[in-house]
């Protein structure tokens, strides 16, 4: 009965989606608040009917109803609770219920938002009602998770062992609040284009309005992106942590175009200028977002990320991929005019280096579009197969991230309208000798031939020193007294601290990616019980192997023990091949042993004879720095939640009504 309820309460919100939608652009044409309000609370219980039917699937997943098609394909008895739970999502059709709770969700927040004008908000709500209502019909008519089964199996096949992992439980939900949360940037894009406003005020109250939905959404993607890097890297045993996976370039798309439209909305609030571009970036964030939602379940492309094998429903998400970019594109075309210039502002200026950081990043993000969806074209045009991996990745994104990069520090220092280039740099000398100094000491300290490498450490030395820079100029420190610089500490705005904090951050990430990448060391081969193994200045030893029992599986577990190579520190690591019997299939799970900024990674492989002795392949990675490249992304979006925290980009927050302005 649960079960029907969660049916029933899907189709409900399809309605109530419906007449958010309705009856949001029936109060806008009328101006009438009653029809909007109504609008506003069918949007809350549209968000409100698809939880309580995430929550039924999630019942049917708790108690191993394995009368759900859903749950017997994707759930086994034996598995621990965490991992039933998870599975609510580990499967297309859980998946998508996710994404259309978040979506209503986001909705229902856009709803009850104040501070933005009346007819501005209900645009925005039918925009959004209208983008539930296409997720919602694709879930309830194609997709739908309560289907029953007439024969249902005693036991379920279970859920991919490779997603039974903490991390990959909570990677899903933070991903998608990140992707489907641009959707309100998307919805609030198309009402400023409806409404189809020319005056000069309007555009920097919109840029206000849009960019803490689009720093709430860059910043859950943040974490969410980061915890997938995390996954991979662990629990996939080939011992990197980001592989230019399709599906991880679909996620990685909406994120470059988020931060794109952070940058470009601040331009646009505080001068009115690049109101056509911040509106554009914040259409093709979420078509970004749709595309990887069609990428994923399509069947197109062949990954571990990869929800479902299903050419129909991949048809009908391009179909609405297609009806909801497509319209909002026309709709952007039709509007160019009204969308002006705003400011003006001089090439050396906080503008122009915004404008500059945007170009690259969009160029970025282009290059990853056409290494993803290259082959795929080529494919379907000849029959060729090919793939485009890190080699063009490398060639192509890697140098435009880096001028990107190169030119980040220097915005903040610059004054708007026009800015003292000498000025700017004069005050970033030292970051840029801490920069320098970092890449000589790694040229001293390593081979010459690591010239890429060192120019990378320069490249993340000088992010950070740039924003500790630009975070001490603001406090003028050593040019004040000390209390001076204290009131100012106190009085800076937690936005200015969330932006140096994000760019350090993105520092520290580009640190351990460089090292990590740079300097890693690999080594391999079969050990007996008590012979070694040994990758940069730490060695393995191979003590025992047992066979243990696990909740859903048995696994070969390797106890070793890892030193320095002069025999100091010794550690005791495990790493374990278990064997799934409810899917018949065999995972790996790495044996980490953390050594300050570095990993110590272990994996252990087949049984084979050694000389009539058995022994087990094991492979050892020495990847100095690899916490780095965790951490720079958690910074990041920590930077993001304190600017969320500082009273001018409050959710939902806009500019002060005006005398006589209806209320929205």
């Amino acid at each position: 009965m649960i079960v029907e309820t969660g049916a029933y309460l899907l189709a409900l919100a399809l309605a109530l989606a419906l007449a958010q939608a309705g009856l949001s652009a029936a109060g806008r044409a009328r101006l009438s608040p009653v029809l909007a309000g109504a609008a506003n609370g069918a949007a809350i219980a549209s968000a409100a009917a698809v939880a309580l039917a995430f929550g039924a699937l999630v019942w049917a997943f708790v108690t191993s109803d394995f009368s759900v098609a859903n749950v017997a394909a994707n759930s086994h008895t034996d598995k621990p609770m965490l991992y039933k739970v998870a599975g609510a999502w580990g499967s297309h059709e859980g998946s998508l219920l996710l994404w259309c709770l978040v979506m209503t969700a986001f909705g229902a927040a856009l709803a009850r938002a104040r501070g933005l004008p009346f007819q501005l908000k209900a645009s925005a709500v039918a925009a959004q009602g209208s983008l539930s209502a296409l997720f919602l019909a694709f879930a309830v008519f194609t997709s739908s998770p309560f289907v029953r089964l007439d024969s249902p199996p005693v036991q379920g096949a279970g859920l991919n062992p490779l997603l039974q992992d903490p991390a990959l439980a909570l990677h899903p939900p933070l991903l998608y609040a990140g992707y489907v949360g641009f959707s309100v940037c998307f919805s609030l894009a198309v009402a400023a284009l409806v409404e189809g406003r020319a005056n000069a005020p309007f555009w920097p109250a919109w840029g206000r309005w849009v960019r803490p939905w689009a720093l709430a959404s860059w910043a859950l993607l943040t974490v969410g992106i980061a915890l997938g890097s995390f996954w991979a890297y662990y629990e996939l045993g080939w011992g990197g942590w980001w592989f230019w996976d399709p599906v991880e370039n679909a996620s990685f798309m909406p994120w470059l175009a988020g931060a794109a439209l952070l940058h470009s909305a601040v331009v646009t609030e505080r001068r009115g200028a690049l109101a056509g571009w911040t509106v554009f970036l914040a259409l093709l964030a979420f078509t970004f977002s749709m595309l990887g939602a069609f990428l994923v379940r399509s069947g197109v492309l062949t990954s571990v990320h990869a929800f479902a094998v299903d050419p129909e429903r991949g048809s009908l998400l391009l179909a609405i991929l297609g009806m909801t970019a497509g319209a909002a594109f026309v709709l952007y075309a039709w509007r160019a005019a009204q969308l002006k210039a705003g400011g003006l502002f001089a090439p050396v200026s906080r503008e122009g280096a915004l404008v500059l950081n945007n170009l690259f990043l969009t160029a970025a993000a282009a290059t990853v579009l056409l290494g993803t969806l290259y082959p795929l074209i080529l494919e379907a045009a000849s029959g060729a197969a090919i793939s485009v991996g890190p080699p063009y990745f490398n060639a192509t994104f890697a140098p435009l991230m880096a001028v990107a990069l190169l030119v980040l520090p220097l915005g903040p220092l610059l004054a708007w309208k026009r800015g003292d280039a000498r000025g700017a740099i004069q005050r970033l000398w030292l970051a840029g000798a801490v920069a320098v100094g970092a890449g000589l000491l790694s040229l001293v300290l390593h081979q010459p031939r690591q010239g890429f490498a060192a120019a990378g450490i320069a490249l993340g030395a000088w992010l950070i020193a740039g924003a500790v820079a630009e975070v001490a100029e603001r406090l003028r420190l050593f040019r004040a007294p000390g209390h001076e610089s204290l009131r100012r500490a106190r009085g800076l705005p937690l936005a200015a601290w969330g932006m140096a904090l994000a760019h350090a951050g993105l520092g520290v990430f580009v640190l351990g990616a460089v090292v990590e990448t740079g300097f890693k060391v690999e080594a391999a081969r079969p050990l007996a019980v008590g012979q070694a193994l040994s990758a940069g200045p730490y060695e393995a030893t191979l003590d025992d192997v047992r066979i243990v029992e696990g909740p859903n599986y048995l696994a070969e577990q390797a106890h070793l023990t890892v030193r320095t190579r002069d025999g100091r520190a010794g550690r005791a690591v495990t790493a374990e091949r278990r064997f799934f019997p409810a899917g018949g299939q065999t995972t790996t799970e790495v044996g980490l042993d953390f050594r300050g900024l570095d990993d110590v990674y272990l994996t252990l492989g087949e049984r084979r004879s050694e000389d009539g002795a058995p022994a087990w392949a094991v492979r050892m990675h020495f990847n100095p720095w690899a916490r780095l490249i965790f951490l720079g992304p958690l910074l990041m979006a920590l930077g993001g939640l304190l600017s969320l925290l500082d009273r001018r980009l409050r959710l939902g927050a806009g500019a002060r009504r005006k005398p006589g302005e209806t209320p929205g």
